[in-house]
C-alpha cells in the first residue's frame, strides 16, 4: 500500500444520504471509521472490539476482533489456521527440499484421503501425479478436494504455491 493511500478522502461517503447512514440518529459507519485519520479506537458494534497498533493509526487497528467460538485461538478468526510457528500465515519453507527422492511406495491407494495427507501439513511432502512423475511439496492447506502448498521449482531455486486436486495425486510420502 502506498502511504498516500493511508488518508484517501472518498467524498462519496461523506453524504448523509448513503447506504450506512442511519436516519434515526445512531452512529453512522463514518462516525467510527477506522479509515478515518482521527479514530482513536471506539468501541464500535457491541461484542466486538478493536486491536491496537494499526500501521499509520497510533492507537487503533481499524479491525473488529469477533466473539472467540469453541476450538477458536483468541485473536485469530477462523481459529488455527496456518503454521503454530507461522502467526497464522502459511509462509514458503526457507530451505529447499531434501537432497534425495523418497522411493515410491509399493502398495497402491486407490484415492487420496484429505485425512490421510493432512497429516503431512507443513513437512516436505514427495508428491507423485503418477508412477514416474513426482516434485517436492510443503502443503499448508487440506482441504474436502484439494490441497494446496509450495511446490519446488528446481530450475528456478524456488517454492511456488499451487492448489491441487486431490485425485491428480497417486501417492504421496512426507518426511
Amino acid at each position: 500500500m502506498n502511504p498516500q493511500d493511508e488518508f484517501m478522502w472518498y467524498p462519496q461517503y461523506t453524504d448523509q444520504n448513503w447506504q450506512g447512514a442511519d436516519p434515526q440518529g445512531f452512529s453512522t459507519a463514518q462516525s467510527f471509521s477506522p479509515w478515518q485519520p482521527w479514530f482513536s479506537g471506539s468501541q464500535g458494534f457491541p461484542g466486538m472490539q478493536w486491536f491496537p497498533g494499526m500501521p499509520g493509526f497510533p492507537g487503533s487497528s481499524g479491525f473488529p476482533q469477533q466473539p472467540n467460538f469453541p476450538g477458536q485461538q483468541p485473536g485469530r478468526p477462523g481459529g488455527n489456521q496456518g503454521s503454530p510457528n507461522q502467526g497464522g500465515q502459511a509462509a514458503a519453507p526457507t530451505t529447499p527440499p531434501p537432497n534425495q527422492v523418497p522411493s515410491y511406495p509399493e502398495f497402491q491407494t486407490f484415492a487420496v484421503d484429505p485425512g490421510a495427507i493432512a497429516g503431512c501439513l507443513y513437512r516436505f511432502t514427495y508428491v507423485w501425479t503418477s508412477r514416474r512423475n513426482g516434485f517436492w511439496f510443503y502443503p499448508t492447506f487440506v482441504g474436502r478436494q484439494s490441497v494446496a502448498g509450495f511446490q519446488w521449482n528446481a530450475r528456478r531455486f524456488r517454492w511456488e504455491y499451487i492448489g491441487i486436486d486431490l485425485q491428480r495425486i497417486d501417492q504421496f510420502r512426507c518426511v
